[in-house]
């Protein structure tokens, strides 16, 4: 083999590890349409503006729940479409939401049936004295919360 072949075949082979290497976070992070029976799911808006572990909770968590709240009305299997813009979470301390607490909101848009729609999901966080100690425990189950809530309206047909 030449010595042109053998530095091409070198330069392949690092612009192949290169793109692999930069594709990894995107996959851990969630942050692609992640096919779960008829659901896609994208996160990108929401990396972008919340970041991680924000966004791979969703990406984790919103396909299956979508996928079951599908099923429980009915819908299994029907494609759906969703893409989450913004998470938005409220004051840790409590806020002007209901009995002090703070309102939490997911916005995105769904599409189905080929009509894209925009959607908004809200849900009430009512403080309480671990949580300022298991902060991310506290932001993940708040999220967690946002997820059904927002599958839940996708199923209801919004």
């Amino acid at each position: 083999m030449s010595v042109f072949g053998f530095v091409r075949r070198a330069a392949l082979a690092a612009s192949v590890a290169a793109a692999a290497v930069l594709a990894i976070p995107l996959a851990s992070s969630g942050a692609r349409p992640l096919p779960h029976g008829g659901v896609s799911v994208d996160v990108h808006p929401l990396l972008g503006h919340s970041g991680e572990p924000t966004a791979g909770w969703v990406a984790q968590e919103l396909p299956g729940a979508l996928a079951s709240a599908l099923a429980a009305s009915g819908q299994a299997g029907a494609p759906v479409s969703v893409r989450i813009d913004y998470v938005i979470l409220g004051p840790n301390s409590g806020g002007v939401g209901p009995a002090g607490s703070s309102p939490d909101q997911m916005i995105g848009e769904v599409t189905r049936g080929g009509v894209t729609q925009p959607l908004r999901a809200t849900t009430y966080y009512y403080p309480a004295p671990q949580d300022n100690v298991m902060i991310e425990q506290s932001n993940f189950t708040r999220v967690s919360r946002l997820v059904q809530a927002f599958a839940d309206w996708v199923a209801r047909g919004y």
